[in-house]
């Protein structure tokens, strides 16, 4: 697949904001639970999702490798600057696909409140 390098688009979200602002970040939430692995353990399903998004052969609106990776890059630097990796990359993705109407706001609340659920039942 040939990429087109462009700019990705500003998302208003709330949701995106809010996370951002929380600022629960990997390395103060495993310090808080005495948690000694570096790594998240959403780590692997980013991993994954990105996977299945560069490996998709399907027509449809998910970014290609190069669109995502160049929007990861151009987000993290910018708008997700004060989160480290890879939460820079999770935020950017969630953008990403915000922005390319793959998810919408109420949906990004709805799977976000099912974790929190699943995280505290």
């Amino acid at each position: 697949m040939v990429s087109t390098s462009r700019e990705i688009g500003p998302v208003e979200s709330e949701t995106l904001q809010r996370i951002v602002e929380r600022d629960q970040v990997w390395p103060k939430m495993a310090a808080k639970y005495g948690v000694e692995n570096p790594v998240p353990p959403w780590k692997t399903s980013l991993d994954g999702l990105c996977d299945a998004l560069d490996k998709s052969s399907c027509e449809s609106a998910a970014p290609d490798f190069a669109q995502r990776r160049d929007e990861e890059d151009a987000l993290s630097a910018s708008v997700y600057s004060t989160l480290p990796y890879p939460e820079s990359q999770l935020m950017s993705l969630a953008h990403s696909l915000m922005v390319r109407g793959i998810i919408t706001e109420p949906e990004l609340r709805q799977r976000l409140a099912a974790v929190r659920a699943r995280l505290e039942s």
